[in-house]
């Protein structure tokens, strides 16, 4: 007999239809316009079901690192050393400072935590994408739809509601993106958050916003008093005309959602903070110190290890900058697909963590598993399969819930 700790924590359930297209053609009726990109399959047509006894401990976890990161950040704000020690440019600090702390949870209302879940159910956090995660369509529209297909259950049906009750206290006007119109999944991303936010929000490109003494404009010179963007808050150090964007931000002229305290939670040097912290015994008390051993990596601002590890930026996104080391300690993959933003941010250096394998239609993938957190709440999965790195040219597929 199989017992529950000898039972996978994922099956693979589905087979692929022949009519893709009008599969595809539904999905955008829906909202989510790129399920096929530049002609390749972005979304598969099959599903993961998750084991629900591994579902609920990843709820779990994923409620107690929230208050872990949000108690971590509190220790950090004001302190400028750590900022530095972070990677965070030097431009943001006097923002940072200037400006006060949102809530207990809520300092980042929008982001996803990205998990490392073995064959065997053992969960590790990888990273937290606080600041402009995507894969909201994915997993807010997709992946309730597949489930349903898939007689799977979904905890993603809350995200909509989720997202109305966090923009109903934010209330931006505008929300923006790079190529606004152009850029299928950042413009279908904002696209749906406003549309399930229930407000009357101007979607625009940020390339054509200007800064005229401090106050944020449109294109047409109209102001922008409060702004969802899809634009990493590391950037303003690097783009022409980020300082004076920094500066509408600091002189209380324009309101950056998620705040720009997000940025403190970005760090990927977060979690090498937390570690020390951990091992220090300092700042977190027993059932924090106990989902930060259970759930999390060592982690340190240099390569301290005798076995596996990985090697990121402390600001890199989709994979880009990932570089996988073996057990000899010699580079054994590294992303050549995302960009290296290690030329402008530090390096962090994170013990290995070996994702799940999946057998796919497709062929054999490994399998990032993202648990967004929106208004402080757990709420929903994103499937990612792909190589040892999962970067940007890997594969959105739905997982979902065992119904038994």
């Amino acid at each position: 007999m199989t017992t529950k700790r000898q039972q996978k924590a994922f099956e693979v359930v589905g087979k692929p239809r022949e009519d893709r297209d009008a599969l595809v053609a539904e999905l955008a009726a829906l909202g989510f316009t790129w399920a096929d990109l530049e002609g390749e399959p972005y979304w598969i047509d099959q599903a993961v079901a998750m084991r629900r006894e591994v579902y609920e401990e990843l709820e779990e976890a994923a409620a107690m690192l929230w208050r872990v990161f949000d108690r971590a950040c509190r220790f950090v704000h004001g302190r400028q050393d750590l900022y530095a020690m972070l990677g965070i440019p030097e431009l943001l600090w006097p923002t940072l400072d200037a400006l006060e702390l949102q809530g207990d949870g809520l300092i980042s209302r929008y982001a996803r935590f990205d998990f490392a879940i073995s064959d065997e159910g053992i969960i590790q956090l990888l990273e937290l994408n606080a600041d402009t995660p995507t894969g909201y369509a994915e997993a807010a529209i997709a992946t309730p739809w597949q489930c349903e297909r898939l007689s799977l259950e979904s905890p993603n049906v809350q995200m909509p509601a989720l997202v109305a009750a966090a923009w109903a206290e934010e209330q931006p006007d505008t929300a923006a993106c790079a190529a606004y119109g152009e850029h299928l999944e950042d413009s279908g991303t904002i696209d749906m958050l406003v549309k399930h936010s229930g407000q009357q929000i101007d979607c625009v490109d940020l390339l054509e916003l200007w800064v005229d003494e401090g106050v944020l404009r449109k294109k047409d010179g109209q102001a922008i008093d409060r702004i969802f963007a899809l634009y990493p808050k590391e950037w303003m150090a690097v783009d022409e005309g980020g300082e004076a964007l920094a500066y509408a931000v600091e002189s209380g002229q324009l309101q950056l959602f998620n705040s720009v305290h997000s940025i403190i939670l970005q760090s990927k040097g977060m979690m090498a903070l937390i570690w020390g912290l951990y091992e220090l015994h300092m700042l977190f008390g027993a059932d924090e110190r106990s989902a930060i051993e259970r759930y999390m990596l060592p982690t340190y601002n240099k390569a301290l290890f005798d076995g596996s590890y990985v090697s990121k930026s402390m600001f890199g996104r989709e994979g880009g900058s990932v570089i996988l080391y073996d057990e000899q300690g010699q580079l054994e993959v590294k992303d050549e697909d995302g960009f290296d933003t290690s030329q402008l941010f530090p390096r962090v250096y994170q013990k290995r963590a070996e994702l799940a394998k999946i057998e796919l239609e497709a062929g054999p993938f490994s399998l990032l598993t993202g648990m967004f957190v929106i208004n402080g709440v757990p709420c929903g999965l994103l499937g990612r399969a792909g190589g040892l790195i999962t970067g940007n040219t890997s594969h959105f597929v739905a997982i979902g819930v065992k119904a038994t």
